[in-house]
Parts: C-alpha cells; sequence; structure tokens
C-alpha cells in the first residue's frame, strides 16, 4: 500500500501547533520553575509547602472551592430551570420572556444600581452577593435552550402519554441526555467563579471571606506578603522570597483547573458544538 506523500500544508499546520504549544506551555513551566528555584526558602526545599501552610492562603482557598461549588449548583439549576421552559414552543408568551431575559445581555443597570439592590437585600458581606447576581449566564442560558430543542419531540410526546409531569420530564429524561451541555455548562461556570474578582472586592469587607483572588491581587498587584513571610527572616530574605511566593500562589491557583478540565474536555467539546448549532 502506498503511502500518501506529506504535503507541505501538513508541515506547516505541524509547526505552527508545535509553537501554538510552546508559547501555552512555556508560561506555565516558567511558573512552575521560578517558584522552587531559588530563594531562601528554596534552598531549603520548601517554597510550595510555606505557600500552601500559610493561614490566610488556605482560607481563601477554602472560600474560593466553598463559592466555585455552591455558585456552580445554583447555576446549573437556574439555567436550567430557565432554559427548559424557554426551549417550549407551546409556552405562552415564550417570545416575550426570551426578549426580557436576552435584553439583559446589552443593556446593564450598572454597578451602582447593582450594588445599592444588593445592599437593600441584605446581601453585601454574604456568599450569597457572589452567588445570586450571577445565578443565570444568558450566554449560557441560551445554549442549553438550544441543546433541549435539539432533542426529539417524540420522547417528550412519550412521556407525556405515559403520565410524566414536566419536572419528571426534565429529571428523567431531558437531564440524562444533557450531560454534554451540562458539562459544558459546569466548565464555564466553575473557571468563571474560580477566576472571579470583582463581585468579591465590591460586596465582601470581611477578610476572613475573601476568595483566592482577592489574596493573589493583593500579593501580586499591591505587593503584601503572605503573613508568614513577613513575620520571618530579615528584610533581604523577604525581597529574595517575593517573587517566589508571587510565582508559587498563582500556580497553585490555576492548577485546580488545569486537573479538572482533561476530564470534561471531550463533553466540553460536544456540548459547544452540539448547543450551537442548529441542526
Amino acid at each position: 500500500m502506498r503511502l500518501n506523500k506529506i504535503s507541505p500544508f501538513d508541515i506547516v499546520n505541524v509547526l505552527l501547533t508545535l509553537v501554538l504549544i510552546i508559547v501555552t506551555i512555556y508560561p506555565l513551566y516558567y511558573m512552575a520553575i521560578v517558584s522552587v528555584s531559588s530563594g531562601i526558602a528554596v534552598q531549603r526545599g520548601d517554597v510550595f509547602l510555606f505557600v500552601m501552610d500559610d493561614p490566610a492562603i488556605l482560607r481563601s482557598y477554602t472560600n474560593t472551592l466553598l463559592y466555585t461549588t455552591l455558585g456552580v449548583i445554583v447555576n446549573l439549576m437556574m439555567t436550567t430551570l430557565c432554559a427548559y421552559p424557554l426551549s417550549k414552543r407551546y409556552l405562552y408568551g415564550r417570545s416575550l420572556f426570551a426578549f426580557f431575559v436576552v435584553f439583559t445581555m446589552f443593556f446593564d443597570g450598572g454597578l451602582i444600581p447593582r450594588y445599592t439592590v444588593v445592599h437593600s437585600l441584605g446581601m453585601v458581606n454574604t456568599i450569597w452577593a457572589l452567588l445570586i447576581p450571577t445565578a443565570v449566564n444568558v450566554f449560557n442560558m441560551i445554549l442549553m435552550r438550544t441543546f433541549f430543542e435539539e432533542i426529539p419531540e417524540a420522547l417528550y410526546e412519550s412521556a407525556t402519554v405515559d403520565g410524566a409531569g414536566e419536572l419528571k420530564v426534565l429529571w428523567k429524561i431531558v437531564l440524562p441526555l444533557s450531560l454534554p451541555v451540562m458539562a459544558t455548562m459546569f466548565i464555564f461556570y466553575a473557571v468563571a467563579h474560580w477566576n472571579s474578582f470583582f463581585p468579591a472586592l465590591i460586596y465582601l469587607n470581611d477578610k476572613s471571606m475573601f476568595p483566592l483572588q482577592i489574596l493573589v491581587w493583593n500579593i501580586v498587584v499591591q505587593g503584601e506578603l503572605t503573613s508568614q513571610a513577613t513575620e520571618t527572616g530579615s528584610a533581604e530574605g523577604i525581597t529574595m522570597m517575593a517573587q517566589n511566593i508571587k510565582y508559587a500562589v498563582v500556580f497553585v491557583v490555576i492548577l485546580p483547573i488545569l486537573l479538572v478540565y482533561p476530564f470534561v474536555q471531550k463533553y466540553f467539546i460536544q456540548g459547544a458544538m452540539l448547543g450551537a448549532v442548529k441542526g
């Protein structure tokens, strides 16, 4: 069997892909190396242990895990409950409801009105200020609604004939068939909550409630070291460790997303394609 010749396009494509891989991987490699390559703590081999042993970082890490977990649960629940009715063509006033939802994508009340509403509801300095205002992302809702519309109508009719109500149809039929789009929504919302910075900066006053991104901002942008770093060693030692701690903290922040993404990548691709293209 004669092998096909490698075309110049294939060579160029492979080279460009390799360049893209290097450009993508190098910043992560650089952060990982710098975080354990120099400084006083590095000489003892405990920079990462130093970072993870700091109570402020551990507390912020716990807060971020809590906010991300609860936030994704709220997002998936509210997005599903919004997308499923709007996917039904027999819903009375469907176009009007869809218009009001999509309207929020293009027009926003602004920061001050939003803060006033959150404050009037008594949610300032509470976890609900981070979860409720962002309960539904309109783009994600449209993606999920389109996916629901592609499910064969015969499945709904068969379940209705068997006496199933709307909630049972949603739970027993729609959601099991929607794993690709649900995984897509999961990664979208999880990354958004994990990287969320501005809502916590605006609505939270108690430092014990700060998520990890606020702590990273204080360390990287404002140059504030962790509590242990400022209590140990001389000023020269602190200066030597500052750069290492910054990179170590940043690397620790992005590590969970890097570990989770490969497991949901196949669902992510399927959900984005199936939900975005009307067949």
